[in-house]
C-alpha cells in the first residue's frame, strides 16, 4: 500500500513538472528571463560646453547626470567636455555620441541648437534633447528652468545689502537667456532699492576664468560693492572677496571659493529632470515637448544663504519666494518699464513665455546695452 501511494505521488510529481516546462516555453522560443538586468545597458550622452570641474553649469549638469545613473541604474554615460558651439565642432560630436550608440542625447547649451537639429533629423531613431533652446522636432525635446525667479530673490538680498547702490554682473554672451535674467535680477534689486543700478559688463565667455576675474575687478573699480554673474567659473566672487565686497555666485553652491564674499546665488538642479526623461525613452513614452521649470517644481532654487545675511532680508526673500511658488505672482508681471523709462508691461499684465524667451531689451536699472 505504501509503495503504491509514493509511486503516485512520483507521478504528480513528474506531471507538474512537465506542465512548468510546457507553461515557460512556446513554439519553440527560449523563455524570457523575469530578470532583465542582463539587458545592454541603454548609452545616454552628454555634451557640455565647459568642463566638468568648472563649478558652474557644466557641474551642475554633471551632477544631474551621474543622479539619473545611480537613480536608474542600467544606464551607461558618454561624455564630451568643452565642445566649442560652432557647428562644426558641435556637429562631429553629436555624430560620434550617434556612431557609438547613444540612444538618447543632451546637448547642454544654447549654441548647440542648430547643430542638434540637423543631427537630429538625419538619426529619427534617437531621442536629442537641447537646453535652453526654443526648436523642436519630432525627437528633440528643449528644456530649462526659470532660473530668473531665484535671479530675482538674489536681487532682493544685492539691494538690501548694497551701500553704493552700484551692483556689477559679469554677463557671458548678450542672448536672451542672460539678458532676462540680468533683467530679473535688477527688477528684483530695484524692488527693495529704486536708487541702486546694475551695471553690466559682457566677457562673451562661457568659461575663462582670468577674464571673468578681471571683469569682476573692473566692477569693483567702478564703484560695485557686489558683484553678481552669468558665468559659468567662480571668478568673479573671488574678485569680490579679495576686494572686500559681497557677491552673488551663479549655477552652484560657489561659496566655497570665496566664502567671506557669497551671499547666495541661483542654482540649477537637474536630476530629476534627467531621471524622469530617460525613464520615459526606456518605457517607450517619451514625446518632444518643451520643458520650463520653476522654483515650485524644484529645478532652480537659491544656494544657501551666508551667515553674514541679516534675518530681515532672509525672511523678506522667503516671503517672495512662497509667494512665486504660489503662482499668485510671477517676476515679469508689470509694470515694468524699459531702459529708457517707457512702459513696457503695463499693470495688470505679464510678459508671455515666449516674449521671456526673446527678450533682448534691458528694464529700468540696468547700466549697459544688449550687445
Amino acid at each position: 500500500m505504501k509503495t503504491k501511494k509514493a509511486l503516485l505521488l512520483l507521478l504528480a510529481l513528474m506531471l507538474v513538472a512537465a506542465l512548468a516546462v510546457g507553461c515557460g516555453q512556446q513554439d519553440g522560443e527560449p523563455q524570457t528571463p523575469a530578470d532583465n538586468s542582463q539587458e545592454e545597458p541603454l548609452k545616454v550622452g552628454f555634451i557640455y560646453v565647459g568642463p566638468i570641474g568648472d563649478a558652474g553649469w557644466t557641474y551642475a549638469h554633471d551632477l544631474g547626470a551621474e543622479y539619473m545613473k545611480n537613480e536608474i541604474g542600467n544606464v551607461e554615460l558618454v561624455k564630451a567636455e568643452s565642445v566649442n558651439e560652432n557647428p562644426t565642432d558641435a556637429e562631429r560630436v553629436l555624430n560620434q555620441m550617434v556612431s557609438e550608440g547613444c540612444k538618447v542625447i543632451f546637448a547642454t547649451s544654447y549654441g548647440y541648437m542648430d547643430s542638434v537639429i540637423k543631427v537630429a533629423e538625419q538619426n529619427p531613431e534617437v531621442t536629442f534633447l537641447h537646453c535652453s533652446g526654443f526648436k523642436t522636432a519630432d525627437n528633440v525635446g528643449t528644456y530649462f528652468g526659470r532660473i530668473y525667479q531665484p535671479r530675482y530673490l538674489s536681487g532682493i538680498i544685492a539691494g538690501k545689502m548694497t551701500e553704493t547702490n552700484t551692483i556689477g554682473y559679469v554677463a557671458a554672451l548678450p542672448i536672451p537667456e542672460v539678458v532676462r535674467g540680468i533683467n530679473a535680477f535688477t527688477l528684483g534689486v530695484r524692488s527693495v532699492n529704486p536708487e541702486a543700478t546694475v551695471k553690466v559688463v559682457w566677457t562673451n565667455t562661457w568659461y575663462d576664468p582670468a577674464k571673468e576675474k578681471d571683469a569682476g575687478k573692473s566692477l569693483v573699480e567702478a564703484g560695485a560693492d557686489i558683484i553678481a554673474q552669468h558665468q559659468d567659473t567662480p571668478g568673479p566672487q573671488q574678485a569680490a572677496e579679495e576686494a572686500g565686497v559681497y557677491g552673488i555666485s551663479y549655477n552652484s553652491d560657489m561659496s566655497q571659493f570665496a566664502p567671506n564674499a557669497v551671499l547666495t546665488g541661483p542654482v540649477w538642479d537637474w536630476g530629476s529632470y534627467y531621471v524622469e526623461t530617460v525613464q520615459a525613452v526606456m518605457d517607450g513614452t517619451w514625446k518632444s515637448e518643451q520643458k520650463w521649470y520653476s522654483m515650485a517644481d524644484g529645478a532652480v532654487d537659491l544656494a544657501p544663504f551666508a551667515s553674514f545675511v541679516p534675518e530681515d532680508v532672509k525672511q523678506l526673500v522667503e516671503e517672495k519666494k512662497a509667494l512665486i511658488d504660489s503662482g499668485e505672482w510671477d517676476v515679469f508681471d508689470g509694470p515694468i518699464k524699459a531702459q529708457d523709462g517707457t512702459a513696457k508691461v503695463p499693470e495688470g499684465q505679464s510678459l508671455s513665455d515666449e516674449e521671456k524667451l526673446n527678450l533682448d531689451w534691458f528694464v529700468e536699472g540696468v547700466e549697459g546695452s544688449v550687445e
